[in-house]
């Protein structure tokens, strides 16, 4: 019984976001219906950031973004520095029932690596 309780918690909280690189992440942004997340401060957002991309830090993400409401349809593409924020970010896009997730693994330095275009202010 208590492998079956386990393996029930395992079952709900194991999650399917898709790491992607750079190359990947820039073709998903070509798609329609996308929502870019930057989950970085907003320091690091204004040096910086992907074209298109929102700013939602890691630190109110979850108080702010209020259940995925609206974009459980959407891919939703998200980032950080290096891709650890951006996976708790994704943890919880999927938690809230997004359907299609997408993490940039290894963050914008991933990005600046493979010489992909960024805005800076």
């Amino acid at each position: 019984m208590k492998k079956l309780i386990l393996l029930a918690v395992a079952a709900i909280f194991s999650f399917a976001f898709e790491n992607v690189d750079a190359a990947a992440f820039a073709k998903l942004l070509q798609q329609k219906d996308v929502v870019v997340l930057d989950v970085r401060t907003p320091q690091e957002f204004k040096e910086e950031h992907i074209k298109g991309a929102n700013l939602i830090p890691i630190q109110v993400f979850r108080y702010l973004f209020l259940g995925g409401r609206g974009i459980r349809d959407k891919s939703v593409l998200v980032y950080c520095h290096s891709g650890n924020r951006s996976v708790k970010a994704s943890k919880w896009l999927e938690y809230w029932g997004v359907k299609k997730v997408y993490n940039l693994r290894g963050g914008i330095l991933e990005w600046k690596a493979a010489k992909l275009p960024l805005v800076r202010e």
